[in-house]
């Protein structure tokens, strides 16, 4: 079994950007997550399911994830970006103890991000 890249969430932020739902019912995530029920799930449901992460708690319960797709287990709640995962095996690590990566380690994700999604076009759904 293949391992996803684990990637730190400020890569997720500058490549994938998330966007904040209009019609989001709550203010969850930094305003950018809908909900896990109600309208807010029935939002995630009509969306391209290329676009839609989900927020889930880490095993040990300290660190969370976003992973592509829409998961139920652990799930915190969802995330729809404007640019596509398209499927990638990538996960990012969000810290309980929030850092913020340094401009060389920014780029440095991004590098292995780029390397990882050669010849796919991200921005195609």
């Amino acid at each position: 079994m293949v391992k996803p890249i684990v990637l730190h969430e400020d890569v997720f932020y500058e490549c994938f950007k998330p966007i904040r739902h209009p019609d989001a019912q709550y203010d969850i995530w930094g305003g950018r997550g809908l909900e896990t029920f109600g309208k807010d799930l029935e939002l995630v449901r009509h969306h391209d399911p290329a676009h839609v992460w989900t927020v889930i708690d880490g095993d040990s319960g300290r660190d969370q994830w976003i992973i592509t797709g829409a998961h139920h287990v652990n799930r915190i709640c969802y995330l729809i970006t404007e640019i596509p995962h398209n499927w990638i095996d990538v996960e990012f690590r969000v810290r309980t103890r929030p850092h913020s990566l340094t401009k060389l380690g920014l780029r440095s994700q991004i590098s292995k991000l780029g390397k990882m999604t050669e010849g796919r076009d991200l921005n195609a759904a």
